[in-house]
């Protein structure tokens, strides 16, 4: 068996609040996806350093007005998170709650390769993990600052009347980020908690672990981790254990890494008197290898370019690093895989370029990536704006106008001063005369949290360099987007074809 280097984090890309189980030699995880379709997206290794996409959970949720962009209303910095993953009686399972409604849902199935079933669990449970101990009794961990652990019925509907319900750990004095993001397991007889807080005198995330000898009794514990792996005081927290068929353990943890987004980070696990120990100093090892069983496995991509000819079962024929910025309206999207286009179709008129419907996103890569994409902006009705985007809540974009029959280049960027954006637009008097072939391109830096974005056309930066942020209103890290935006009237398209993907 050969050794994989290990090099944090292990996925470049934005997939925060990681869980990770193992069935059989398989390691699967789920991560936030929060308002993007199809959402809860679950990954495969066989090695716990390289992963590929496995599986969505959903490809819509409740379908609320707010989570299909309809009337003003949307779900940024919503929806689902920090989801619980689990295998029990030859059935996966998947938890997690909703802010946008205040729900608790529960998808399970016994392959990933069928639909999921769908319910929900009575009641709301941040940051929850479903644990089933030996007896077959089942349990939700949630909370923040104050940790649950509660008994739930046999079918979990909900909360099992009379059943166990009490408060594990606590954390009422640290006024930044208390304990939360609960991952519950049972190992050699113990119970134990991992639970994410920043440090109470500073911003950091650290990693804490608690153990009861049984349910009833006191979790006992501290920190486990405090590092920032040598990135800007950023620490490394929240996320699952998992052991290897040999017995060794791992935990998958994230790290903030500026306007990309949280990354997933890999660190070896001990056990000392029954305690996990990540190092003596709670630091993750610089250099550590970890058993890959197979060496010549190809990995499909996270992301990448394409020239939307290769049709696939995943997202309506795209391939599955696409997600749609909320639920689309297929009413207005296309993929005609023998041409090799997208077509997006204005279904309505939307005030502001973030509740325009039916984007196409992927991550944008850490420590730099490019992207660029050909458009066809013949058939846009007036008013309408069609190009690439850096979509986050100080987003930016690069595109084509329609005004009075003439076609415009436009830059738009939205900059946070104290609770609101300001948008400024540039360079909207740049005709363009072919509006059949248009070549734009968007390349981000996030390097040393640089967080910049440039915007290309005619191989010339159109505008100065655009920061970037990861603030709360949208909590995701920064994306590529294909939009087209109409501001006046409905039907107006645009099609997209080859998009190149550059690092």
């Amino acid at each position: 068996m050969t050794q994989e280097t290990v090099k944090n984090p292990i996925i470049p890309l934005d997939y925060p609040d990681p869980d990770v189980i193992r069935v059989g030699d398989t390691y699967y995880m789920v991560s936030t996806t929060m308002y993007f379709i199809p959402g809860c997206e679950i990954l495969r290794s066989y090695d716990l350093v390289n992963w590929e996409h496995a599986c969505f959970v959903y490809d819509k949720l409740d379908s609320t007005k707010a989570q299909r962009l309809e009337e003003s209303e949307n779900i940024y910095g919503k929806g689902m998170w920090a989801a619980s993953l689990r295998y029990h009686n030859n059935q996966f399972y998947v938890v997690f709650a909703a802010n946008d409604t205040q729900k608790t849902y529960l998808y399970r199935t016994a392959s990933l390769e069928e639909k999921w079933t769908k319910t929900e669990i009575k009641g709301f449970y941040h940051d929850s993990s479903l644990f089933f101990d030996d007896d077959d009794k089942v349990y939700i961990v949630y909370g923040n600052r104050q940790i649950w652990l509660t008994e739930l019925e046999e079918d979990l509907s909900g909360p099992k009347e009379g059943g166990l319900h009490r408060i594990i750990v606590s954390e009422e004095g640290n006024q930044r980020l208390a304990y939360e993001g609960a991952h519950f397991y049972k190992i050699n007889g113990h119970y134990y908690v991992f639970l994410i807080h920043s440090l109470p005198h500073e911003w950091k995330r650290t990693q804490a672990c608690f153990m009861s000898h049984s349910l009833m009794g006191t979790f006992t514990g501290g920190d486990i981790v405090n590092d920032d792996i040598d990135y800007h005081n950023q620490g490394v927290a929240q996320g699952g254990i998992v052991d290897t068929p040999k017995g060794d353990w791992y935990a998958v943890l994230f790290q903030d890494r500026g306007a990309i987004g949280r990354l997933p980070v890999l660190t070896p696990l001990n056990w000392q008197e029954n305690f996990p120990v990540i190092s003596k100093n709670k630091t993750i090892p610089r250099e550590f290898s970890v058993p890959n069983p197979k060496p010549d496995y190809e990995y499909a991509p996270l992301y990448g370019g394409d020239d939307f000819k290769n049709k696939t079962a995943h997202l309506h024929g795209l391939q599955s690093y696409w997600q749609f910025n909320h639920e689309p309206d297929l009413n207005g999207f296309k993929v005609n895989s023998d041409a090799g286009y997208v077509q997006l179709r204005n279904t309505s008129v939307q005030k502001t370029f973030t509740q325009a419907r039916n984007m196409l996103t992927q991550r944008m890569l850490f420590p730099y990536s490019a992207a660029e994409v050909t458009i066809d902006a013949t058939d846009l009705n007036d008013g309408d704006i069609a190009g690439i985007a850096a979509l986050q809540y100080r987003y930016g974009f690069i595109g084509v106008i329609k005004h009075n029959e003439t076609y415009s280049l436009i830059v738009q960027t939205a900059h946070k001063e104290t609770d609101n954006l300001v948008l400024q637009n540039a360079l909207s008097d740049i005709t363009i005369s072919d509006p059949s072939c248009i070549t734009f391109r968007v390349e981000a830096r996030f390097d040393n949290q640089v967080d910049s974005i440039r915007f290309f056309y005619k191989g010339s930066q159109i505008g100065p360099d655009h920061h970037v942020a990861f603030d709360l209103e949208h909590f995701t890290g920064c994306r590529y987007a294909l939009f087209n935006w109409a501001t006046k009237e409905i039907n107006g398209s645009v099609r997209f074809s080859q998009f190149k993907y550059l690092t």
